[in-house]
């Protein structure tokens, strides 16, 4: 192996440990004393030091634990170092000790959901708690998140390490909340959750498309395991439906809508997996259900054409309606228009889509209400009506899968 191809297979292996590891390795790390950001530079520094060792001494067997123990020895240094000792109030305390339940480099552990709480904690910001799970505990990057949350850049940057000082500052403890706290802490640890996944599934990170949904998946189901109340199920019910899907997105360079995908290519295993969480959301308390379950209910129907080779669209119609009484979102009353033109005309839901736009005006700058007026138009007659909705529905998005379809749906009116 020449010493390019050398090169190139240790980045590949710094990168993979990035991609898949980095929240669990920060959490581990951040856990001793609640310094993020100190547990972020010494874990860049482990990183750094990949990738001028590993292209001599070979990649190691355990590339998680390597860069867990550089890390650590690198916090034990800065700890014990003169400059520390200065510059740390005098009511700080000695080197925190590592807990006893903390894992050896050989056999890591996983605190994510233990940070994910942290950064919910009530002493945080609400604005700034999403996004900072997104970035700790997902690796998210800062920009990526800017841009999901339509903020610019800098601005979400000097957000994110504000809410980093005040964590560390006000010592909040890395520990799952008790019953008497879930209500408060709870609702953004779920939401950071689904915003990974609605973030990877966007394709605003292509650099790490595959990673978040599956790091989200697999928070969902760790809350659910150790906190299974009814939304949490709910949640990552809905994330085993969507995720069952994955492969039958794209054809051929061009998204496939959800109605029109090939059921063969959906994983079934994972749609029984989201059916059983599901049951277990709605077998509780007789509350109103909340988004999470509906959502995760619609999803189920939909999943049910597998079986049954049909969509029972009044049932879908039944779901959204609730789902926008109990989270009125842009994107969620776009989704009723859709569903209430399968079910009473396109005229029904272009009606629907007019009192959109007139209560929003986001809704002029939002890509799924021009891709659904132009359907809905295409549908009632509309041909240069719908070529135009379809024109501006393509400028407003850069995916080249999304795009594609729409090229393709404009190209078919007659």
């Amino acid at each position: 192996m020449d010493a390019l191809t050398a090169s190139v297979d240790v980045r590949a292996a710094a990168e993979r440990a990035a991609r898949t590891s980095y929240g669990r390795l920060l959490a581990l790390l951040a856990a001793r004393d609640g310094d993020i950001q100190r547990a972020e530079d010494a874990l860049a520094e482990a990183f750094e030091r990949a990738l001028r060792h590993w292209p001599d001494d070979g990649v190691p067997h355990n590339p998680d634990g390597w860069l867990l123990a550089v890390a650590r020895n690198r916090l034990r240094d800065l700890y014990r170092s003169t400059a520390h000792r200065t510059t740390v109030a005098a009511d700080t305390g000695p080197e925190p000790t590592a807990p006893p339940e903390e894992p050896g480099p050989d056999a890591i552990g996983d605190r994510r959901l233990e940070l994910m709480f942290v950064c919910a904690h009530p002493a945080v910001e609400a604005g700034i708690r999403t996004p900072l799970m997104l970035q700790t505990v997902l690796g998210v990057e800062a920009a990526d998140i800017a841009a999901a949350f339509a903020v610019p850049a800098p601005t979400m940057a000097q957000r994110l390490v504000r809410a980093k000082r005040r964590i560390r500052d006000t010592r909040i403890p890395f520990r799952v909340p008790g019953r008497d706290e879930v209500p408060t802490r709870l609702p953004p640890v779920l939401e950071a959750v689904y915003g990974a996944y609605a973030i990877d599934w966007r394709g605003a990170a292509p650099e790490v498309r595959g990673s978040l949904t599956g790091d989200a998946l697999t928070l969902s189901l760790l809350v659910a395991r150790l906190l299974p109340e009814p939304e949490v199920l709910g949640l990552a019910a809905l994330l085993c439906f969507s995720l069952a899907r994955a492969d039958a997105r794209e054809a051929d360079g061009v998204l496939v809508p959800l109605d029109e995908q090939d059921v063969a290519r959906w994983d079934t295993a994972l749609i029984e997996r989201g059916e059983a969480l599901l049951r277990r959301a709605l077998a509780g308390p007789t509350d109103p259900p909340g988004r999470f379950r509906l959502e995760a209910a619609v999803h189920s129907v939909h999943c049910t054409r597998a079986r049954t080779g049909s969509t029972d669209w009044p049932a879908l119609l039944t779901l959204h309606r609730a789902l926008v009484r109990t989270a009125p979102t842009l994107g969620g009353r776009v989704a009723l228009a859709a569903v209430l033109a399968r079910v009473d005309g396109p005229g029904a839901g272009l009606a629907e889509l007019d009192e959109v736009a007139a209560a929003d005006p986001a809704s002029g700058r939002f890509q799924p209400w021009w891709a659904t007026r132009a359907h809905l138009l295409a549908e009632a007659g509309a041909v240069e009506a719908a070529r135009a909705a379809y024109d501006k529905a393509w400028s407003l998005t850069t995916d080249p899968t999304l795009r594609a379809l729409l090229e393709g749906r404009a190209a078919a009116i007659g």
